[in-house]
């Protein structure tokens, strides 16, 4: 029977290392793109968070900050479970590494259901942007803005969320096949550097969307 890591070796590459530093690499010049649009988002929200203040505290301060906590609480407990499954990786334990790998996509989960719960809320209460948006007063247009910052800030979260869970069910299916072990787990590295790094742009969200609002 061949062995599993001389499989996974690609010709263009004279060793594991080699092919997992390329990898690596790579993902990391994909987040740097990544970080470019989340970038520019946060840019675009301080000049307008700066230019209407108490509009953007008016709206924070309508975001459910105990369900916005516990969801921050989820994602970092999921970034904990992501990193302990890359060092089962490297241990050569596949069995742990597949519970620790759903474990992860269980709490990914838990956080798009109570996310998608936030934006219900928000619909019931007549605060989506467009024609279902209903708030008079004079902050009501930049109030509204601060809410398409929201919806779409937090909607590109959701959506690099779900496609982390598709990756990590790659990895699950992957393990139980046993392409895995602690010569080769390169594609478990690099799938944790892309859902660390989702894990890291929700706090940033979190504090701008968030915690405003409780010093209203």
């Amino acid at each position: 029977m061949s062995d599993p890591v001389t499989l996974e070796l690609r010709e263009h590459f004279a060793t594991v290392e080699q092919q997992r530093g390329t990898a690596d690499t790579g993902m990391w010049l994909f987040l740097m793109t990544e970080l470019m649009m989340f970038g520019g988002l946060f840019v675009a929200y301080t000049v307008y968070r700066f230019n209407h203040p108490q509009a953007f505290a008016e709206g924070s301060a309508s975001m459910d900050i105990m369900l916005g906590s516990i969801n921050s609480a989820i994602l970092l407990t999921s970034s904990l479970t992501m990193g302990f499954a890359e060092l089962s990786a490297k241990l050569g334990r596949q069995r742990l590494l597949g519970i620790l790998l759903l474990v992860t996509i269980l709490i990914g989960l838990a956080f798009l259901g109570i996310k998608f719960t936030e934006y219900y809320e928000h619909y019931q209460q007549h605060e989506a942007p467009g024609v279902w948006f209903n708030r008079t007063g004079p902050h009501a247009p930049a109030v509204q803005m601060f809410f398409v910052f929201y919806f779409i800030m937090t909607g590109l979260h959701a959506v690099h969320m779900i496609i982390g869970i598709f990756l990590i069910l790659g990895l699950i299916s992957r393990n139980m096949i046993g392409s895995f072990s602690s010569a080769y787990n390169t594609p478990v590295s690099v799938v944790g550097l892309y859902w660390h790094f989702v894990d890291i742009v929700w706090i940033f969200l979190y504090a701008i969307f968030y915690l405003p609002g409780l010093h209203k």
